[in-house]
């Protein structure tokens, strides 16, 4: 990276799976009849998806997929936000373009205009707050280096990826083009590792991609610890200071901990009442690089980061329902 970058037009360009949320609280007896495992992500495929959907009682359509949430609050918080992903052209995809442009998030990527249809996921709220995900995947895994938008990458402050979208080899080609376009504007890139089953599936190549690529890694400690395959955190702790520059670990209800360099900031969870955990290290993401964005200190992006993951877990959706551009101000 070099030592200065020009201005950026953008904080934050996200590139992830594309995916319209499909979000509707069941009853237990809804996930136990449909044989789901409470709790999970399932990945399925389009028939599954149109039984379960048919099936749902009324739900909130919004855009969805892990980056996409994360762009979408950043925006609510006032940064500069672009994001890319494929959705096809159909209904869902309309819903999916309409609802992040109107999040204030800037959406250049065009649809998919032959192959399957735009992806969703289904998330089953019980009452005890947790989500069981079905996913069917479509649309969004057929990004690939040709979809990678030069001019809005070299133009943005911070590159974040998506964990969930490095399944397919093409999206894995494109992260790295994406990082090399980033690094030679003199930007910033960040991953979110998503779910220790992405890690579990392809670990070598993550371990590559974060040794050689990230500057800002994203992760929770179960993430973490499969990435360096290490017993504890501690453990995982020293090697992630080896490879990247910045790293945020979120511990649930034990809060955060920002690792730069030999430094280690710890983070207090922010009180919350568990309604739906749907997005919550999405918005831990947002919060805290908007923080970041707008100049603040490490402490000061972890609390807003903490702040804006018990916003969202207070209710359904992975959407901000109160402003907290108050609470940024505030951590000046």
């Amino acid at each position: 990276m070099t030592d200065a970058a020009p201005p950026s037009r953008f904080d934050i360009l996200g590139i992830g799976n594309a995916i319209v949320d499909v979000l509707a609280p069941v009853p237990e007896s809804f996930i136990t009849r449909h044989d789901m495992r409470k709790g999970a992500m399932t990945l399925i495929d389009a028939e599954h998806a149109e039984r379960i959907y048919a099936a749902m009682p009324p739900a909130q359509e919004t855009s969805g997929g892990s980056v996409a949430n994360t762009c979408a609050i950043a925006a609510r918080l006032g940064a500069r936000v672009a994001y890319l992903g494929r959705v096809a052209d159909d209904q869902l995809g309309q819903v999916f373009r309409h609802d992040i442009a109107a999040s204030g998030v800037h959406f250049p990527t065009p649809p998919l205009a032959d192959g399957a249809p735009t992806a969703r996921c289904m998330i089953l709220v019980t009452p005890d707050g947790q989500r069981t995900m079905n996913t069917y995947l479509g649309a969004c895994v057929a990004f690939g280096e040709s979809e990678v938008d030069e001019d809005a990458v070299a133009a943005s402050s911070v590159v974040y990826l998506e964990g969930y979208l490095f399944d397919e080899p093409a999206a894995q080609a494109a992260f790295r083009r994406a990082a090399a376009i980033a690094h030679r504007a003199g930007r910033r890139v960040a991953l979110t590792l998503s779910d220790s089953f992405c890690v579990d599936r392809h670990r070598a190549a993550f371990r590559d991609l974060v040794h050689g690529h990230i500057d800002i890694l994203f992760a929770n400690e179960a993430e973490l610890c499969s990435l360096y395959e290490r017993n504890t955190l501690a453990e995982a702790v020293a090697d992630v200071r080896a490879d990247v520059a910045l790293a945020a670990v979120t511990r649930s209800g034990d809060g955060s901990l920002v690792l730069c360099g030999a430094e280690s900031v710890p983070v207090l969870a922010a009180p919350a009442e568990v309604v739906d955990t749907t997005g919550a290290g999405d918005a831990y993401a947002a919060g805290f690089l908007a923080g970041l964005a707008a100049g603040r200190s490490l402490a000061a992006c972890g609390r807003l980061g903490s702040l804006a993951a018990a916003e969202i877990i207070g209710h359904y959706g992975a959407r901000l329902q109160r402003d907290l551009a108050a609470e940024l101000a505030a951590l000046a």
